[in-house]
């Protein structure tokens, strides 16, 4: 199999972590920024905010690239309703972690598959419960690792585990940022050839 026979394929995305995780299936991409506004719109729940701006991303940079295949992707956590993002510094991943102590987070990952007017938006949850630990373990992690562009503030795929409880998904990859597990079989839907 000839994997240059594969259609252009765009990641949407600014994301270091969705840019490794696609890296895995060994098919060639292009990564291009989608500036797109990330604001929550009023009454909109944290499911309708990750699908929306998924698609949002996708649609900014296919208007510029009709002929190409393009991901648009997008994570929101939602404990009781609330969305937490990322929480940027020390100080609020801290209050974050202490919110979700003991708790369950609902992790909506949002995938867009789009070229031109063909597109499939889909949301893989999943839930994860954190453990009930101290302020002291607490502070020691975030110090550790530093997870300050995660939403969420623990990194599943690193020290941040140790934080969980336990992980409920159908794609463990949904956790990091990108389902990869959908995201194949959108691909080899549209045409592409993987693995090699």
């Amino acid at each position: 199999m000839n994997l240059s026979k594969n259609p252009p394929l765009i990641l949407a995305s600014t994301s270091v972590y969705r840019r490794a995780l696609l890296e895995r299936l060994r098919i060639s991409f292009e990564v291009i920024s989608p500036k797109v506004d990330e604001a929550p719109l009023t009454g909109e729940s944290t499911l309708e905010l990750a699908l929306r701006l998924a698609k949002a991303k996708a649609t900014a940079v296919s208007k510029d690239h009709p002929h190409a295949w393009v991901i648009g992707s997008d994570q929101v956590a939602d404990l009781c309703g609330a969305a937490i993002g990322k929480p940027g510094n020390f100080e609020r991943a801290l209050a974050q972690l202490q919110l979700m102590r003991g708790q369950t987070v609902t992790f909506h990952t949002a995938l867009c598959l789009m070229k031109g007017d063909i597109q499939t938006t889909l949301d893989v949850p999943t839930e994860v419960t954190f453990r009930k630990l101290s302020d002291d373990i607490l502070e020691s992690y975030l110090l550790a690792e530093e997870p300050y562009d995660c939403a969420g503030s623990a990194k599943s795929e690193g020290l941040g585990i140790s934080l969980l409880e336990s992980i409920q998904s159908d794609d463990p990859t949904a956790l990091v940022g990108l389902p990869l597990i959908a995201l194949t079989g959108l691909l080899r839907d549209a045409g592409f050839v993987i693995p090699a």
